[in-house]
């Protein structure tokens, strides 16, 4: 949502009576974030509410799985927000999903747990952001974990945090964004 909603406004060219209000680039930066990921939860609120019913899944932690949500929505609304400020065209909007998120979701443990991987490919997966996000969404529907939890929100911290530098900066200084 971050990614397109940002190159629509570069695309229709009203992003710059945004970039010329008196509004500081890390506004900017939160009312994208802010939107994107509250309609991710939204969307992610709806299908556990159609799914759980039908799966007969508890919740072994439920204030776990909520946070794990809320930062993981967050971390992918800045990284959609790095991608819509650098992409120059429509193909590019999806360069990010489909060469980054996608072959690092297929590699995070999304299927298998990394525990059962050899080595050195089960020390290599800990390299993965993605891991450690579903990692703590395992932890919170099932109870069942390969990292401690506090590792999990660690990271996912440390990652908003350089995303949310990054995209600051980004803004502040107009990347991609002014002629």
């Amino acid at each position: 949502n971050a990614c397109s909603a940002f190159f629509g406004a570069k695309l229709q060219r009203h992003i710059e009576e945004l970039l010329i209000a008196p509004v500081p680039g890390v506004l900017i930066v939160l009312g994208y974030v802010t939107a994107a990921a509250f309609r991710g939860l939204l969307v992610g609120a709806i299908v556990a509410a159609l799914a759980i019913p039908f799966t007969g899944i508890h919740l072994h932690n439920p204030i776990a799985t909520l946070a794990v949500a809320v930062l993981t929505a967050v971390a992918f609304a800045l990284a959609g927000l790095i991608n819509g400020i650098l992409a120059r065209d429509f193909d590019e909007t999806a360069v990010v999903s489909t060469f980054v998120i996608m072959p690092l979701t297929y590699l995070g443990g999304v299927f298998y747990s990394v525990a059962r991987l050899p080595e050195p490919w089960a020390q290599i997966s800990l390299a993965n952001p993605m891991l450690y996000m579903v990692d703590g969404f395992r932890y919170g529907l099932l109870g069942a974990s390969d990292v401690p939890l506090t590792v999990t929100f660690t990271l996912l911290a440390i990652l908003i945090v350089t995303l949310g530098w990054l995209c600051h900066v980004m803004i502040a200084r107009g990347v991609a964004i002014k002629p």
